[in-house]
């Protein structure tokens, strides 16, 4: 029967840590953690859930010291987590008949990035094979996919797979954990240095691209963003973040028709649909804001076939129907926004306000203080919005 490895790479982890290693328990039978100069209790943690701690110099590589730690593993399989992933209990049954294959080299994993907005999922490549040709990549964004395309050029029976099932949960999108802005130079750095040297790799294009339009480097961002759309041989996952990506700049600068042509490339891609929501949310936002409601609703319910849990969804289609004058169904999106996240203050606002105009007035005012505390917890400027704006209709909330 085949066997998988933790292996991973750590420093000063001692928060998250026990959370990641206590998810993989009943998955593997060996944890190799590579230690890169911790000064908390990462080690002794990791240590007490039986892992095999190995140091290492960093080197300001991610791929140099992810294959360090590929050198002290011993099973047949490698499964690479970072310490604020988790592995989802539900993907283990899945994940260990996807080993057994002989001929599966690779088992792409579905990522649920936590916290993230508008595209919460990605395809990661970080369950395989222990092969010595199989090695990581790039100093930052590290990636097994160029040694695994090379590979399976030479030896054509090996098969690469994607898990269909969410597998892994990644806590690095919640706000109290975004990226630092030293953090986001030590990418830029890392990234730039190997694209001078590999100036046609499509996959740091895109990466690196979208770095510079987050550090508002909108010239550099755009010209990146286009080279790796130019390039060949790039994976489908990458031509779809190029898309996704390009879209959402050209959302922003108002060139509509360019943003719903790179939403509607990035759909077309033959990946699986979870990897594809961000382009369906952001092309039905897109939709509503050029009041194609039709179309936003065909899109938004597009997206609740793939992911039913995606609550900001429900708030949009909330805003959609009642563009279009489809109250009753205005206000079960709400509710449902709300069911499946209680601190939504935009929908219980939305809602008392739908529910006033009904008549139904003990229902809005409780909404309207719910939506009021939550404000003043959240952003306390639309706490005092809010309780101006309902002041003006004679609706008095927060004490005021």
């Amino acid at each position: 029967m085949s066997k998988i490895s933790l292996c991973m790479i750590v420093k000063n982890e001692e928060k998250s840590l026990p959370n990641c290693l206590n998810s993989v328990k009943n998955l593997t039978s060996d944890m190799v953690v590579v230690d890169t100069g911790s000064t908390d209790s990462t080690r002794e943690i990791a240590q007490n859930f039986g892992a095999r701690v190995v140091d290492y110099s960093w080197q300001d590589n991610f791929a140099s010291a992810r294959n360090y730690g590929l050198d002290f593993v011993q099973t047949d399989w490698v499964l690479v987590l970072d310490a604020d992933e988790v592995l989802k209990l539900d993907a283990i049954a899945s994940i260990q008949k996807a080993i057994v294959a002989d001929d599966n080299l690779v088992v792409n994993l579905i990522r649920h990035e936590v916290g993230a907005i508008s595209s919460p999922y990605s395809l990661v490549s970080r369950l395989f094979r222990l092969h010595p040709r199989i090695k990581f990549s790039r100093p930052y964004h590290a990636l097994i996919d160029d040694s695994v395309l090379s590979l399976c050029g030479d030896e054509s029976h090996w098969k690469v797979v994607d898990l269909p099932e969410v597998a892994i949960a990644h806590y690095g999108y919640q706000p109290a954990i975004i990226e630092s802005e030293n953090k986001a130079k030590r990418a830029r750095k890392a990234m730039e240095s190997y694209l001078k040297d590999n100036p046609r790799d499509s996959y740091v294009c895109s990466k690196l691209g979208a770095l510079y339009l987050q550090l508002g480097e909108r010239k550099k961002g755009l010209k990146l963003l286009k080279k790796g759309l130019k390039l060949h041989g790039s994976s489908e996952a990458t031509v779809y973040e190029l898309h996704y990506h390009l879209g959402n700049i050209s959302v922003k600068e108002k060139q509509w028709d360019l943003a719903t042509k790179h939403y509607e490339k990035a759909i077309a891609l033959p990946l699986l649909p979870k990897i594809k929501l961000g382009a369906y949310h952001n092309l039905g936002s897109l939709c509503y804001q050029l009041e194609k409601y039709p179309r936003a609703i065909a899109l938004y319910n597009e997206c609740l076939k793939i992911d039913m849990n995606f609550t900001l969804v429900y708030y949009n289609l909330g805003l959609c129907y009642k563009a279009t004058g489809q109250i009753s169904k205005a206000i079960s999106a709400y509710q449902t926004c709300i069911q499946f996240n209680p601190t939504y203050a935009l929908a219980y606002q939305n809602l008392g306000l739908l529910l006033h105009k009904q008549a139904y007035y003990p229902e809005s005012l409780q909404l309207f203080e719910q939506a009021f505390n939550l404000h003043h917890q959240q952003n306390p400027t639309l706490a005092h919005k809010l309780q101006q704006q309902l002041k003006g209709i004679g609706i008095i909330i927060g004490n005021s």
